[in-house]
């Protein structure tokens, strides 16, 4: 797949990035994601699969700031994970107007509500602060067009995967995609809940 097909700011981000086509794993998958589909893309590390989501989120919000509700959520194992991604995302939407959050269990939940309540586009956050989060009416997932778990091989862990499932409860007409090294069986019975039509691109 072409980047030409691709917003033109993101296609610039991505040309100053240094990236000048997709590879093999993205020409695959990001079809489907631009689609609109459910997903599971499992695939080793250093494949471009985070990557792939990245430019799947950005172009799906038009790499453009709309309004204050969150409308693709990231879902992260920790802090220095969210904090990464963050960073990931921001290399690309330097030339946007699009806003990226952070949120951790070790901050300040009650500032996380006034950070996130003043507008947000993406936010990337651990699954036990996204559950508490949303508990306390500190962030509205009635606008998410995208909910992602990136790197899910951590599910199982810290009732992560209840918190997930629970979340997943409250989302209506959303894009579901959930990305891993390996398949496991926690994110595997995802199947029988939100992920029952979703695509599946495996690599080994």
């Amino acid at each position: 797949m072409s980047f030409k097909k691709l917003h033109p700011l993101l296609k610039e981000s991505l040309e100053n990035a240094g990236f000048e086509t997709s590879n093999a794993l993205q020409k695959k998958v990001l079809p489907t994601l631009k689609g609109g589909s459910d997903a599971y893309i499992i695939a080793p590390k250093s494949t471009g699969k985070t990557t792939a989501l990245i430019i799947a989120t950005i172009h799906k919000l038009k790499a453009e700031a709309f309004e204050d509700s969150p409308r693709a959520i990231i879902v992260v194992e920790n802090k220095n994970h969210a904090l990464a991604l963050k960073d990931e995302f921001e290399r690309f939407t330097k030339n946007t107007d699009l806003r990226v959050y952070a949120a951790y269990d070790e901050y300040d939940s009650e500032k996380q509500k006034k950070e996130i309540y003043f507008g947000q586009d993406i936010v990337i956050a651990s699954p036990a602060r996204l559950s508490k989060l949303y508990f306390l009416n500190g962030i509205h997932l009635g606008e998410v067009q995208l909910f992602a778990i990136e790197d899910a091989d951590y599910m199982g862990r810290n009732n992560s995967y209840n918190h997930i499932l629970r979340l997943s409860e409250s989302l209506t007409k959303c894009q579901f995609v959930i990305i891993a090294d390996e398949m496991n069986k926690k994110i595997e019975n995802y199947k029988n809940s939100f992920m029952h039509n979703a695509h599946m691109f495996q690599q080994k």
